[in-house]
């Protein structure tokens, strides 16, 4: 190389701008992949909430439930430890069973409906 710089290695004006569109195009589509990319965080997040939203209701139910079929559990056999004979066992016991299954039946609809809630929440599109 010459002292006064003339044996420098230049690119081409022409190399030089296509690489600065090239560079600039990638720049552009890196943005565009980040926006995308904060915008599906973004909504994962979101359906992230609605569902243990969704998740916490539905275990809220279930507690209660399981109370009040264990409160109805003890009120029976409480019944039961004052049964003066066996037509009236039978009796509480035709009782307790037929209540129980309406509950059931009754909470079981309820849980239903909140997990066919929770899912059409979670699956609906955000804006």
């Amino acid at each position: 190389m010459s002292e006064d710089g003339h044996d420098r290695f230049e690119i081409p004006k022409e190399m030089r701008s296509a690489a600065e569109a090239s560079f600039e195009q990638a720049r552009k589509a890196f943005e565009k992949f980040l926006a995308g990319a904060q915008q599906t965080a973004g909504v994962i997040e979101e359906r992230g909430a609605t569902v243990r939203a969704s998740a916490k209701d539905i275990s809220s139910k279930a507690i209660s439930y399981a109370e009040k079929n264990v409160q109805a559990s003890l009120d029976y056999a409480q019944s039961l430890l004052h049964a003066k004979d066996l037509t009236e066992v039978m009796r509480l016991h035709s009782e307790y069973v037929q209540s129980q299954m309406r509950s059931l039946a009754e909470q079981a609809s309820e849980i239903g409906q909140a997990v066919s809630l929770a899912a059409m929440e979670a699956a609906k599109p955000k804006s």
